[in-house]
């Protein structure tokens, strides 16, 4: 096995374990805004902390989706390996 190809196999598997951690995050964020809207009293608290938890979900969707791709756009350069 050529060093490249160890690279990219590492590569898409540093990926793969990033976009599952972001997932087991986005489900973390997701129980914290059920616990949340539980103990929320008044709508406004109630409003600011469902944003809050939305826009720190849809960085690590973000951070997840980038992170393939960079092990994608990496496997891509150079000569594809044969099958």
């Amino acid at each position: 096995m050529t060093s490249k190809n160890r690279f990219q196999r590492l590569a898409l598997q540093a990926a793969k374990r990033a976009k599952a951690a972001a997932a087991q995050a986005a489900r973390e964020a997701d129980r914290l805004l059920k616990e949340a809207r539980r103990r929320a009293t008044d709508a406004r608290t109630h409003r600011k902390i469902k944003k809050s938890l939305q826009k720190t979900g849809r960085v690590l969707k973000a951070a997840s989706a980038a992170a393939v791709a960079a092990a994608r756009a990496e496997m891509g350069k150079g000569k594809r390996a044969r099958r």
